[in-house]
């Protein structure tokens, strides 16, 4: 899987602002912003990114997901 491919995956199943990923191949950092993130816990938005990529998590096509997940608001604070 590419990082073209991940960010596709996750972007069909989750309204993004911006997201960007690196990684080898199969262990893979990404930053997530998104509105849909808003009043969740930490554990709760990575849920909802992992629920983008189903099955794909259980088969080892994605290793390893490391995530930094935000809101707008709290990405604008973080990059001013």
């Amino acid at each position: 899987m590419t990082a073209d491919e991940l960010k596709s995956i996750i972007q069909a199943g989750l309204a993004c602002e911006s997201i960007d990923i690196e990684g080898d191949g199969r262990h893979w950092y990404a930053t997530i912003v998104s509105a849909e993130f808003e009043g969740k816990r930490p554990i709760q938005r990575h849920q909802r990114v992992y629920a983008t990529l189903g099955a794909k998590m259980h088969t080892d096509e994605v290793h390893a997901l490391s995530m930094k997940t935000l809101t707008p608001a709290e990405w604008a604070a973080r990059t001013h």
